[in-house]
Protein backbone atom coordinates (compact mmCIF):
# COMPACT_ATOMS: atom_id res chain seq x y z
CA UNK A 1 0.00 0.00 0.00
CA UNK A 2 -0.61 2.35 -1.64
CA UNK A 3 -1.38 0.33 -4.76
CA UNK A 4 -2.75 1.16 -8.21
CA UNK A 5 -3.42 -2.21 -9.79
CA UNK A 6 -4.70 -0.81 -13.09
CA UNK A 7 -1.34 0.67 -14.13
CA UNK A 8 0.22 -2.79 -13.77
CA UNK A 9 -2.15 -4.24 -16.37
CA UNK A 10 -1.87 -4.59 -20.12
CA UNK A 11 -2.73 -1.76 -22.51
CA UNK A 12 -5.51 -2.94 -24.82
CA UNK A 13 -7.84 -0.92 -27.05
CA UNK A 14 -10.58 -3.38 -26.13
CA UNK A 15 -10.43 -2.35 -22.44
CA UNK A 16 -13.61 -0.58 -21.39
CA UNK A 17 -11.80 2.36 -19.79
CA UNK A 18 -11.11 3.54 -23.36
CA UNK A 19 -8.96 6.59 -23.99
CA UNK A 20 -9.81 8.33 -20.70
CA UNK A 21 -8.44 5.37 -18.76
CA UNK A 22 -5.44 4.91 -21.02
CA UNK A 23 -6.93 1.65 -22.34
CA UNK A 24 -5.85 0.01 -19.08
CA UNK A 25 -7.95 -2.66 -17.33
CA UNK A 26 -10.91 -2.07 -15.04
CA UNK A 27 -12.75 -4.41 -12.71
CA UNK A 28 -13.01 -5.29 -9.02
CA UNK A 29 -10.09 -5.26 -6.61
CA UNK A 30 -10.27 -6.94 -3.19
CA UNK A 31 -8.02 -6.14 -0.25
CA UNK A 32 -7.95 -8.01 3.05
CA UNK A 33 -5.88 -7.36 6.14
CA UNK A 34 -5.85 -9.37 9.38
CA UNK A 35 -4.59 -7.78 12.59
CA UNK A 36 -4.68 -8.19 16.35
CA UNK A 37 -5.31 -5.61 19.06
CA UNK A 38 -4.11 -5.65 22.67
CA UNK A 39 -6.75 -5.93 25.36
CA UNK A 40 -5.71 -2.53 26.73
CA UNK A 41 -7.12 -0.91 23.58
CA UNK A 42 -10.65 -2.21 24.21
CA UNK A 43 -11.77 1.06 25.80
CA UNK A 44 -10.44 3.20 22.96
CA UNK A 45 -12.14 4.59 19.88
CA UNK A 46 -10.53 2.76 16.94
CA UNK A 47 -10.92 4.26 13.47
CA UNK A 48 -9.58 3.56 10.02
CA UNK A 49 -8.71 6.45 7.71
CA UNK A 50 -8.44 6.16 3.93
CA UNK A 51 -6.88 8.99 1.90
CA UNK A 52 -8.54 7.61 -1.24
CA UNK A 53 -9.89 4.37 -2.73
CA UNK A 54 -10.65 4.19 -6.47
CA UNK A 55 -13.57 3.69 -6.76
CA UNK A 56 -17.03 2.79 -5.42
CA UNK A 57 -15.43 1.39 -2.29
CA UNK A 58 -17.14 -0.87 0.24
CA UNK A 59 -15.47 -1.60 3.58
CA UNK A 60 -16.18 -4.40 6.06
CA UNK A 61 -14.72 -5.17 9.49
CA UNK A 62 -15.22 -8.73 10.70
CA UNK A 63 -18.09 -9.12 8.26
CA UNK A 64 -19.87 -5.90 9.26
CA UNK A 65 -20.41 -3.46 6.38
CA UNK A 66 -19.10 -0.05 7.42
CA UNK A 67 -20.11 1.93 4.36
CA UNK A 68 -19.68 2.84 0.72
CA UNK A 69 -18.00 5.82 -0.92
CA UNK A 70 -18.45 6.16 -4.69
CA UNK A 71 -15.99 9.06 -5.19
CA UNK A 72 -12.52 7.62 -5.55
CA UNK A 73 -10.72 10.90 -4.85
CA UNK A 74 -12.22 11.64 -1.45
CA UNK A 75 -10.68 10.91 1.96
CA UNK A 76 -12.92 9.19 4.50
CA UNK A 77 -12.91 7.25 7.75
CA UNK A 78 -14.95 4.70 9.69
CA UNK A 79 -15.34 3.93 13.38
CA UNK A 80 -14.47 0.27 13.97
CA UNK A 81 -14.82 0.24 17.75
CA UNK A 82 -18.05 -1.75 18.17
CA UNK A 83 -17.01 -4.52 15.79
CA UNK A 84 -13.50 -5.43 16.96
CA UNK A 85 -11.99 -8.34 18.84
CA UNK A 86 -9.39 -7.57 21.50
CA UNK A 87 -6.86 -9.73 23.27
CA UNK A 88 -4.31 -12.44 22.67
CA UNK A 89 -5.16 -14.95 19.97
CA UNK A 90 -8.08 -12.91 18.62
CA UNK A 91 -7.89 -11.54 15.10
CA UNK A 92 -9.77 -8.97 13.05
CA UNK A 93 -10.21 -8.90 9.30
CA UNK A 94 -10.83 -5.73 7.37
CA UNK A 95 -11.93 -6.12 3.77
CA UNK A 96 -12.11 -3.45 1.08
CA UNK A 97 -13.76 -3.80 -2.31
CA UNK A 98 -12.88 -1.27 -5.01
CA UNK A 99 -15.13 -1.52 -8.04
CA UNK A 100 -14.59 0.36 -11.29
CA UNK A 101 -16.24 -2.14 -13.61
CA UNK A 102 -18.74 0.41 -14.94
CA UNK A 103 -16.93 2.24 -17.75
CA UNK A 104 -16.10 4.70 -19.21
CA UNK A 105 -16.03 6.45 -15.84
CA UNK A 106 -13.57 9.29 -16.46
CA UNK A 107 -12.14 11.50 -19.17
CA UNK A 108 -8.67 11.07 -17.63
CA UNK A 109 -6.76 8.35 -15.82
CA UNK A 110 -8.07 7.48 -12.35
CA UNK A 111 -6.13 4.39 -11.31
CA UNK A 112 -7.74 1.58 -9.33
CA UNK A 113 -7.66 0.25 -5.78
CA UNK A 114 -6.31 1.58 -2.49
CA UNK A 115 -3.96 3.99 -4.20
CA UNK A 116 -3.48 6.38 -1.27
CA UNK A 117 -2.39 5.92 2.34
CA UNK A 118 -4.37 4.13 5.06
CA UNK A 119 -4.07 4.55 8.85
CA UNK A 120 -5.48 2.77 11.90
CA UNK A 121 -6.03 5.34 14.67
CA UNK A 122 -6.75 4.82 18.37
CA UNK A 123 -8.03 7.68 20.54
CA UNK A 124 -9.72 8.18 23.87
CA UNK A 125 -13.55 8.27 23.85
CA UNK A 126 -13.08 11.99 24.58
CA UNK A 127 -11.08 13.16 21.60
CA UNK A 128 -10.41 15.82 18.99
CA UNK A 129 -12.54 15.17 15.92
CA UNK A 130 -10.95 14.00 12.71
CA UNK A 131 -10.06 17.24 10.85
CA UNK A 132 -11.38 18.94 13.98
CA UNK A 133 -8.77 21.71 14.32
CA UNK A 134 -9.33 24.77 12.11
CA UNK A 135 -6.60 27.43 11.99
CA UNK A 136 -6.87 30.87 10.39
CA UNK A 137 -4.70 33.99 10.46
CA UNK A 138 -7.11 36.91 9.92
CA UNK A 139 -4.40 39.44 10.82
CA UNK A 140 -0.82 38.96 9.68
CA UNK A 141 2.09 41.32 9.25
CA UNK A 142 5.81 41.19 9.88
CA UNK A 143 5.18 42.85 13.25
CA UNK A 144 2.15 40.96 14.58
CA UNK A 145 -0.21 38.11 13.79
CA UNK A 146 -3.50 36.86 15.18
CA UNK A 147 -3.92 33.10 14.99
CA UNK A 148 -7.46 31.82 15.45
CA UNK A 149 -7.81 28.16 16.43
CA UNK A 150 -11.14 26.36 16.61
CA UNK A 151 -11.07 22.85 18.06
CA UNK A 152 -13.93 20.36 17.81
CA UNK A 153 -14.00 17.84 20.66
CA UNK A 154 -16.39 14.92 21.05
CA UNK A 155 -17.27 13.02 24.21
CA UNK A 156 -18.33 9.51 23.22
CA UNK A 157 -18.24 8.27 26.81
CA UNK A 158 -21.22 7.80 29.13
CA UNK A 159 -20.16 10.53 31.57
CA UNK A 160 -19.81 14.30 31.45
CA UNK A 161 -16.25 15.57 31.73
CA UNK A 162 -14.32 18.71 32.62
CA UNK A 163 -11.52 19.15 30.12
CA UNK A 164 -8.76 21.61 29.30
CA UNK A 165 -7.89 22.27 25.67
CA UNK A 166 -4.28 23.43 25.40
CA UNK A 167 -2.90 24.81 22.16
CA UNK A 168 0.82 25.37 21.67
CA UNK A 169 2.20 27.22 18.66
CA UNK A 170 5.53 25.86 17.40
CA UNK A 171 7.80 27.67 14.96
CA UNK A 172 9.69 26.08 12.07
CA UNK A 173 12.40 24.75 14.38
CA UNK A 174 9.88 23.08 16.70
CA UNK A 175 10.29 25.71 19.43
CA UNK A 176 7.14 26.55 21.40
CA UNK A 177 6.43 30.27 20.97
CA UNK A 178 3.00 30.53 22.68
CA UNK A 179 0.67 28.39 24.79
CA UNK A 180 -2.99 29.03 25.58
CA UNK A 181 -5.42 26.98 27.65
CA UNK A 182 -9.21 26.92 27.83
CA UNK A 183 -11.36 24.95 30.30
CA UNK A 184 -14.66 23.51 29.17
CA UNK A 185 -17.26 21.03 30.40
CA UNK A 186 -18.57 18.55 27.87
CA UNK A 187 -21.65 16.38 28.37
CA UNK A 188 -21.77 12.68 27.59
CA UNK A 189 -22.37 11.91 23.91
CA UNK A 190 -22.01 15.56 22.99
CA UNK A 191 -19.58 17.61 20.88
CA UNK A 192 -18.29 21.12 21.37
CA UNK A 193 -16.32 23.69 19.38
CA UNK A 194 -13.88 25.78 21.36
CA UNK A 195 -12.37 29.01 19.97
CA UNK A 196 -8.96 30.36 20.96
CA UNK A 197 -7.16 33.50 19.79
CA UNK A 198 -3.37 33.68 19.93
CA UNK A 199 -1.27 36.80 19.40
CA UNK A 200 2.25 36.38 17.99
CA UNK A 201 4.95 39.06 17.72
CA UNK A 202 7.30 39.31 14.74
CA UNK A 203 5.99 36.21 12.95
CA UNK A 204 7.66 34.71 9.91
CA UNK A 205 5.13 35.03 7.12
CA UNK A 206 4.26 32.33 4.61
CA UNK A 207 4.75 33.40 0.99
CA UNK A 208 5.89 31.94 -2.32
CA UNK A 209 9.52 32.95 -1.79
CA UNK A 210 9.87 31.91 1.86
CA UNK A 211 7.08 29.47 2.75
CA UNK A 212 7.55 29.57 6.52
CA UNK A 213 5.43 27.06 8.39
CA UNK A 214 4.24 26.86 11.98
CA UNK A 215 2.44 24.06 13.82
CA UNK A 216 -0.21 23.86 16.49
CA UNK A 217 -0.04 21.08 19.05
CA UNK A 218 -3.54 20.72 20.47
CA UNK A 219 -3.98 18.67 23.64
CA UNK A 220 -7.09 17.54 25.48
CA UNK A 221 -6.29 17.27 29.19
CA UNK A 222 -8.49 15.65 31.84
CA UNK A 223 -7.48 15.18 35.44
CA UNK A 224 -3.98 16.41 34.68
CA UNK A 225 -3.49 13.73 31.99
CA UNK A 226 -3.24 14.27 28.24
CA UNK A 227 -5.93 12.01 26.75
CA UNK A 228 -5.63 13.15 23.12
CA UNK A 229 -3.45 15.41 21.00
CA UNK A 230 -3.20 16.50 17.38
CA UNK A 231 -0.45 18.25 15.42
CA UNK A 232 -1.40 20.55 12.52
CA UNK A 233 0.71 22.68 10.20
CA UNK A 234 -0.27 26.17 9.10
CA UNK A 235 1.19 29.32 7.61
CA UNK A 236 0.76 32.93 8.67
CA UNK A 237 -0.42 35.01 5.73
CA UNK A 238 -3.21 37.20 4.43
CA UNK A 239 -4.48 37.32 0.87
CA UNK A 240 -7.24 38.80 -1.22
CA UNK A 241 -8.62 38.87 -4.75
CA UNK A 242 -9.29 42.39 -6.01
CA UNK A 243 -11.40 43.18 -9.06
CA UNK A 244 -9.14 45.97 -10.30
CA UNK A 245 -5.67 44.72 -9.41
CA UNK A 246 -5.91 40.93 -9.05
CA UNK A 247 -4.30 38.79 -6.40
CA UNK A 248 -2.54 40.02 -3.26
CA UNK A 249 -0.50 38.03 -0.75
CA UNK A 250 0.76 39.74 2.42
CA UNK A 251 0.24 43.14 0.81
CA UNK A 252 2.11 42.21 -2.38
CA UNK A 253 0.32 42.24 -5.74
CA UNK A 254 1.41 39.73 -8.39
CA UNK A 255 0.05 37.39 -11.08
CA UNK A 256 -0.82 33.77 -10.51
CA UNK A 257 1.24 31.82 -13.04
CA UNK A 258 -0.50 28.52 -12.84
CA UNK A 259 -0.58 24.96 -14.06
CA UNK A 260 -3.43 22.44 -13.95
CA UNK A 261 -2.21 19.12 -12.53
CA UNK A 262 -4.05 15.81 -12.51
CA UNK A 263 -3.57 13.43 -9.61
CA UNK A 264 -1.55 10.72 -11.39
CA UNK A 265 2.20 10.52 -11.87
CA UNK A 266 2.20 9.50 -15.50
CA UNK A 267 3.79 6.09 -16.00
CA UNK A 268 3.80 5.34 -12.26
CA UNK A 269 0.02 5.59 -12.17
CA UNK A 270 -2.17 6.98 -9.41
CA UNK A 271 -0.14 5.71 -6.42
CA UNK A 272 2.42 8.46 -6.78
CA UNK A 273 5.64 8.35 -4.71
CA UNK A 274 6.31 11.65 -3.00
CA UNK A 275 9.67 11.95 -4.78
CA UNK A 276 7.83 12.10 -8.12
CA UNK A 277 5.79 15.08 -6.97
CA UNK A 278 8.89 16.76 -5.56
CA UNK A 279 10.64 16.38 -8.92
CA UNK A 280 7.68 17.65 -10.93
CA UNK A 281 6.99 20.62 -8.68
CA UNK A 282 10.65 21.66 -8.71
CA UNK A 283 10.61 21.58 -12.53
CA UNK A 284 7.45 23.68 -12.58
CA UNK A 285 9.03 26.23 -10.25
CA UNK A 286 12.06 26.41 -12.52
CA UNK A 287 9.67 27.22 -15.37
CA UNK A 288 8.17 30.10 -13.37
CA UNK A 289 5.01 28.43 -12.07
CA UNK A 290 3.77 29.72 -8.71
CA UNK A 291 0.23 28.28 -8.61
CA UNK A 292 -1.45 24.90 -9.05
CA UNK A 293 -5.01 23.99 -9.88
CA UNK A 294 -5.92 20.48 -8.68
CA UNK A 295 -7.55 19.26 -11.87
CA UNK A 296 -10.29 18.30 -11.31
CA UNK A 297 -10.73 16.59 -7.97
CA UNK A 298 -9.38 16.35 -4.41
CA UNK A 299 -5.70 15.38 -4.35
CA UNK A 300 -3.62 13.35 -1.92
CA UNK A 301 -2.98 15.28 1.32
CA UNK A 302 0.79 14.91 0.95
CA UNK A 303 0.59 16.78 -2.37
CA UNK A 304 -0.86 19.77 -0.53
CA UNK A 305 1.82 19.40 2.16
CA UNK A 306 4.43 19.78 -0.57
CA UNK A 307 2.70 22.87 -1.94
CA UNK A 308 2.80 24.36 1.57
CA UNK A 309 6.48 23.55 1.94
CA UNK A 310 7.52 24.73 -1.53
CA UNK A 311 5.47 27.92 -1.71
CA UNK A 312 2.85 27.14 -4.35
CA UNK A 313 -0.58 28.77 -4.32
CA UNK A 314 -3.43 26.30 -4.86
CA UNK A 315 -6.91 26.27 -6.33
CA UNK A 316 -8.51 23.28 -4.57
CA UNK A 317 -11.14 21.69 -6.83
CA UNK A 318 -13.97 19.27 -6.03
CA UNK A 319 -15.60 17.92 -9.21
CA UNK A 320 -15.25 17.50 -12.96
CA UNK A 321 -18.99 16.83 -13.33
CA UNK A 322 -22.22 17.51 -11.53
CA UNK A 323 -25.27 15.67 -12.94
CA UNK A 324 -24.56 16.01 -16.67
CA UNK A 325 -22.20 13.49 -18.23
CA UNK A 326 -19.18 14.28 -20.38
CA UNK A 327 -17.84 12.51 -23.44
CA UNK A 328 -15.47 9.62 -22.69
CA UNK A 329 -16.63 9.59 -19.09
CA UNK A 330 -20.36 9.10 -19.41
CA UNK A 331 -20.61 6.67 -16.47
CA UNK A 332 -18.60 8.64 -13.95
CA UNK A 333 -19.35 10.75 -10.88
CA UNK A 334 -22.33 12.33 -12.63
CA UNK A 335 -24.25 9.21 -11.52
CA UNK A 336 -23.55 9.99 -7.86
CA UNK A 337 -23.25 13.79 -7.60
CA UNK A 338 -26.83 14.49 -6.51
CA UNK A 339 -26.60 12.13 -3.52
CA UNK A 340 -22.95 12.64 -2.59
CA UNK A 341 -21.83 16.19 -3.48
CA UNK A 342 -22.53 17.59 -0.01
CA UNK A 343 -20.72 14.84 1.88
CA UNK A 344 -17.74 14.88 -0.49
CA UNK A 345 -17.44 18.66 -0.49
CA UNK A 346 -17.64 18.73 3.29
CA UNK A 347 -14.92 16.11 3.66
CA UNK A 348 -12.56 17.84 1.24
CA UNK A 349 -12.90 21.29 2.80
CA UNK A 350 -12.58 20.02 6.37
CA UNK A 351 -9.48 18.04 5.42
CA UNK A 352 -7.77 20.81 3.43
CA UNK A 353 -8.65 24.11 5.12
CA UNK A 354 -5.46 24.44 7.21
CA UNK A 355 -3.15 24.45 4.19
CA UNK A 356 -1.70 27.96 3.68
CA UNK A 357 -1.11 27.17 0.01
CA UNK A 358 -4.85 27.01 -0.70
CA UNK A 359 -6.24 30.45 -1.56
CA UNK A 360 -9.44 29.51 -3.41
CA UNK A 361 -11.82 26.59 -3.87
CA UNK A 362 -13.38 25.51 -7.16
CA UNK A 363 -16.61 23.51 -7.16
CA UNK A 364 -16.57 22.45 -10.79
CA UNK A 365 -14.74 22.18 -14.07
CA UNK A 366 -16.54 22.95 -17.34
CA UNK A 367 -19.85 21.86 -15.85
CA UNK A 368 -22.40 20.87 -18.49
CA UNK A 369 -25.47 21.25 -16.26
CA UNK A 370 -27.86 24.00 -17.31
CA UNK A 371 -26.81 27.20 -15.53
CA UNK A 372 -29.55 29.29 -17.12
CA UNK A 373 -32.37 28.24 -14.84
CA UNK A 374 -33.19 28.40 -11.11
CA UNK A 375 -32.06 24.81 -10.57
CA UNK A 376 -28.61 25.56 -12.01
CA UNK A 377 -28.28 28.69 -9.88
CA UNK A 378 -29.24 26.67 -6.79
CA UNK A 379 -26.71 23.90 -7.50
CA UNK A 380 -23.89 26.41 -7.50
CA UNK A 381 -25.16 28.47 -4.58
CA UNK A 382 -25.65 25.41 -2.38
CA UNK A 383 -22.03 24.39 -2.92
CA UNK A 384 -20.63 27.89 -2.44
CA UNK A 385 -22.69 28.36 0.72
CA UNK A 386 -21.47 25.05 2.16
CA UNK A 387 -17.84 25.95 1.53
CA UNK A 388 -18.37 29.35 3.17
CA UNK A 389 -19.95 27.64 6.18
CA UNK A 390 -17.01 25.26 6.60
CA UNK A 391 -14.29 27.77 5.71
CA UNK A 392 -15.26 31.46 5.66
CA UNK A 393 -11.64 32.46 5.00
CA UNK A 394 -11.48 31.62 1.29
CA UNK A 395 -13.49 32.49 -1.83
CA UNK A 396 -15.16 30.03 -4.20
CA UNK A 397 -15.11 29.81 -7.97
CA UNK A 398 -15.73 27.31 -10.75
CA UNK A 399 -14.27 26.92 -14.21
CA UNK A 400 -17.11 28.10 -16.46
CA UNK A 401 -17.67 26.44 -19.82
CA UNK A 402 -18.44 28.44 -22.98
CA UNK A 403 -20.13 31.37 -21.23
CA UNK A 404 -21.52 32.83 -24.44
CA UNK A 405 -23.51 29.62 -24.90
CA UNK A 406 -24.43 29.04 -21.26
CA UNK A 407 -25.43 32.72 -20.85
CA UNK A 408 -23.77 32.94 -17.42
CA UNK A 409 -22.39 36.41 -18.18
CA UNK A 410 -25.79 37.85 -19.05
CA UNK A 411 -28.28 36.00 -16.83
CA UNK A 412 -26.87 37.08 -13.46
CA UNK A 413 -25.06 33.83 -12.70
CA UNK A 414 -21.57 35.36 -12.72
CA UNK A 415 -22.66 37.93 -10.15
CA UNK A 416 -23.37 35.13 -7.64
CA UNK A 417 -19.74 33.91 -7.72
CA UNK A 418 -17.03 35.07 -5.34
CA UNK A 419 -14.53 34.96 -8.20
CA UNK A 420 -15.56 34.30 -11.81
CA UNK A 421 -13.47 31.50 -13.30
CA UNK A 422 -13.40 30.53 -16.97
CA UNK A 423 -11.61 28.00 -19.17
CA UNK A 424 -10.28 29.15 -22.55
CA UNK A 425 -12.14 31.69 -24.75
CA UNK A 426 -10.04 34.25 -22.93
CA UNK A 427 -11.45 37.12 -24.97
CA UNK A 428 -14.86 36.53 -23.38
CA UNK A 429 -13.38 36.74 -19.88
CA UNK A 430 -11.55 39.97 -20.78
CA UNK A 431 -14.75 41.36 -22.22
CA UNK A 432 -16.66 40.50 -19.05
CA UNK A 433 -14.07 42.29 -16.93
CA UNK A 434 -14.28 45.36 -19.15
CA UNK A 435 -18.09 45.35 -19.06
CA UNK A 436 -18.41 44.59 -15.36
CA UNK A 437 -15.22 45.88 -13.71
CA UNK A 438 -16.48 45.15 -10.19
CA UNK A 439 -16.39 41.40 -10.79
CA UNK A 440 -13.29 39.48 -9.71
CA UNK A 441 -12.16 37.16 -12.48
CA UNK A 442 -9.56 34.44 -12.94
CA UNK A 443 -8.41 32.42 -15.93
CA UNK A 444 -8.76 28.84 -14.68
CA UNK A 445 -7.37 27.13 -17.77
CA UNK A 446 -5.81 29.09 -20.60
CA UNK A 447 -4.25 28.52 -24.00
CA UNK A 448 -0.51 28.71 -24.47
CA UNK A 449 -0.93 31.80 -26.60
CA UNK A 450 1.24 34.93 -26.33
CA UNK A 451 -1.64 37.16 -25.33
CA UNK A 452 -3.03 34.93 -22.61
CA UNK A 453 -0.30 32.65 -21.32
CA UNK A 454 -0.19 33.09 -17.54
CA UNK A 455 -2.62 35.98 -17.78
CA UNK A 456 -3.68 35.02 -14.24
CA UNK A 457 -6.05 37.49 -12.66
CA UNK A 458 -7.27 39.87 -15.34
Amino acid sequence: MPNDWSIEGAYDKANLTARGGGYLPSGIGWYRKSFSLDENLSGKKISIEFDGVMANSDVWINGFHLGKRPYGYISFNYDLSKHLNFGKGKTNIIAVKADNTVQPASRYYTGAGIYRHVRLVATDPIHIDNWGVFITTPEASAQKATVKVQTAVSNESTKAAQITVETSVLDGTGKVVKIVQSKQSIAANQSIKLDQSIELSNPKLWNVETPNLYQTLTKVIMGGKVIDDQLNSFGIRTFKFDAATGFWLNGKNFKLKGACLHHDGGAVGAAVPLSVWEFRLKKLQEAGVNAIRTAHNPVAPEFLDLCDQMGFLVMDETFDTWTSAKNNGEKGYNRFWKEWWERDTRDMVLRDRNHPSIVIYSVGNEIHDNLDNPEGFKKYKDQQDLVHQLDPSRPVTMALFRPANSKVYTNGFAETMDVVGQNYRENELVALHNQKPNLKVIGTENRLAPNYQWSGIV
